[in-house]
């Protein structure tokens, strides 16, 4: 038997040891890559004491929306930490308001939703001011509660401020910490406080298995806030007519279908991120990073107007995150015949590269056809959940390539050997072959793949693994 058919797939689900240790290769990343639940340390505090500054210190990255106006932060933003080898949530959240009315009376329940379901708090109070009665009125609630809190005394830049942050030991909640969220200064040693108080798991024991994340994903003023409005029955996210209401992705448990799916209404895209400025430029980072944590997402499309540059690079975003998509076209209360006609030609041109992705036509405004979004959201996550066995996928791929072989590529007949599949969301197939395969060849198997397997609504995503030859005089 020589090298080259030793790596044969025989069709009965047997292949030699080296092709075995190529699997488990390929099982090991996807194990490092599940989901383990980590500890959440919510960040809270009155407006513009620099919660979100002292969050990208955290999390060493500039994500949370930072601008020199109080209330740029309206809703609960979450971000992935890692100190010292341990990785940890990091909840930034709008200003704390007790005697809060309208939008601020809803920024103030975002808050005290983070201030229950935390696993550590840090309090937030600015050292040049000192405590005011709203920070009294934090601690006052803090103090009750059985979480660890941790006093931070931020906008100490030097050592004249310390002596103004000591007063802070009146709220009660034991030794102010003082730290400049701008330059850096003390921020070490809090990061080295809050893992001795965090635990190493969730106090709630969140599972991998918790409601499906949703992220809604669409140009400004499609009517993404609308939607979550209408699907869960509540303002739950402020809608007006002005562009670009929302800022912050906004989380929201929604009950359909029997199930509770969580919704993360994001800010809308504008057409090119160079030419947004401030909170504007962060806000579409976010929303970038939003789509990467979800595991579906809704792409809503104004159906009454031209598929725009902006409905493209949002749908590229999603493409390249790799997750299960749905196309709403909304405002379909506004769509007449003659527009029917065109906007399937807009299709056609324009969403070329997603001819898999489930759609729906829907009203925000009007609740038309709205419930049925969830079985498309449940057909296009089993997709994105799927494997095919490797015996089955491999008696399917021997047909495959019998009938239609590969192209000839350097006058040579590239061999299809076997095929397994790597890992889900998204399902990711691994050819090994003798030889490279041509784009056209793979996007080929991917129709093929969908045709015998269906995979509706998720992407698929095909690579080639080229067995080089050895020297058998070695």
């Amino acid at each position: 038997m020589t090298d080259e058919t030793s790596t044969t797939y025989s069709g009965d689900g047997i292949w030699n040891e080296e092709a075995d240790w190529e699997l488990a290769e390929f099982e090991g990343e996807a194990d490092e890559a599940s989901h383990i639940p980590v500890p959440v340390l919510a960040v809270v505090g009155r407006p513009n004491v620099g919660k979100s500054t002292l969050v990208n210190r955290i999390i060493g990255r500039r994500e949370a929306v930072v601008e020199d106006v109080p209330g740029v932060t309206r809703d609960r933003v979450s971000y992935e930490a890692n100190w010292a080898g341990r990785k940890f949530m990091v909840q930034d959240t709008g200003g704390w308001e007790p005697d809060a009315k309208g939008l601020q009376q809803s920024v103030a329940r975002q808050a005290e939703h983070a201030m229950r379901t935390a696993d550590a708090i840090i309090l937030v109070v600015d050292a040049t001011v000192g405590a005011t009665s709203t920070d009294e009125a934090v601690a006052k609630v803090l103090r009750r509660s059985k979480t660890p809190v941790i006093l931070v005394a931020n906008k100490v830049d030097d050592e004249r401020v310390e002596a103004d942050a000591a007063a802070l030991w009146s709220l009660g909640l034991g030794e102010p910490r003082t730290v400049s969220a701008v330059h850096g200064r003390g921020t070490g040693d809090l990061l080295d406080i809050v893992l001795d108080v965090l635990p190493t798991t969730p106090r709630e024991g969140i599972s991998v298995g918790g409601p499906r994340r949703v992220a809604l994903v669409g140009k400004p003023n499609v009517g993404k806030s609308s939607l979550i409005n209408k699907l869960s029955g509540d303002e739950r996210s402020v809608v007006h007519d002005v562009a670009g209401t929302t800022v912050d992705p906004v989380d929201s448990l929604v009950e359909l279908g029997g199930k509770t799916w969580r919704f993360v209404d994001t800010a809308g895209l504008r057409k090119r991120v160079s030419h947004a400025s401030g909170a504007e430029f962060y806000a579409s980072l976010r929303t970038k990073g939003a789509i990467e944590a979800a595991e579906v997402a809704i792409l809503l499309i104004d159906a009454s107007e031209p598929i725009t540059e902006q409905d493209q690079r949002v749908l590229t975003m999603v493409a390249e995150a790799g997750r299960a998509l749905v196309l709403a076209f909304n405002k379909w209360d506004l769509v007449d015949e003659d527009r029917r006609h065109i906007l399937e030609r807009e299709i056609e041109r324009d969403l070329v590269r997603v001819p898999w992705a489930l759609r729906v036509n829907i009203s925000a405004r009007t609740g038309r056809a709205v419930q049925k979004l969830v079985p498309a959201l449940e057909t296009s996550l089993e997709s994105w959940d799927k494997r095919i066995s490797t015996g089955r996928l491999n008696t399917w791929l021997k047909e495959v390539v019998a009938a239609t072989p590969p192209p000839l590529r350097g006058g040579r007949l590239p061999r299809v050997m076997f095929a397994t599949q790597a890992t889900t969301r998204p399902p990711t197939f691994v050819l090994f072959t003798t030889g490279f395969l041509e784009a056209g060849y793979r996007r080929f198997l991917e129709r093929r793949l969908r045709e015998e397997f269906g995979f509706d609504g998720s992407p698929v995503r095909i690579s080639v693994r080229v067995r080089e030859k050895r020297d058998r005089r070695k």
